[in-house]
């Protein structure tokens, strides 16, 4: 991923996190959330630096249900619901279908 992909998902991020109308407090959770999958992802590829994308998905898909242990401990069930609806868009547009 080129630094204009990064930047694109980057506003898309945040123009989504616009769209679940979070406090304060919810907007912190989202970004640490996110940094520290980030620096894991980071951290993996470095230690794995043959890894391709298929693989980088497998893991994640490995991770989904602590990924949205994690979601519910912050978002209310109207966010999670536009949240879940947004994740279906992206990997639909990505190229993967939504299951």
């Amino acid at each position: 991923m080129n630094d204009e992909q990064a930047q694109a998902i980057r506003n898309e991020l945040k123009r989504f996190a616009g769209d679940l109308n979070l406090s304060d407090e919810q907007k912190t959770k989202l970004h640490e959330r996110m940094a520290f999958a980030a620096g894991r992802l980071h951290e993996y590829k470095k230690s794995h630096p043959d890894v391709t994308r298929q693989d980088i998905i497998n893991a994640l898909k490995s991770h989904r249900v602590e990924l949205r242990e994690g979601l519910e401990r912050f978002l209310n069930p109207e966010q999670l619901k536009k949240w879940d609806a947004e994740v279906a868009k992206a990997k639909e547009f990505l190229g993967y279908p939504a299951a």
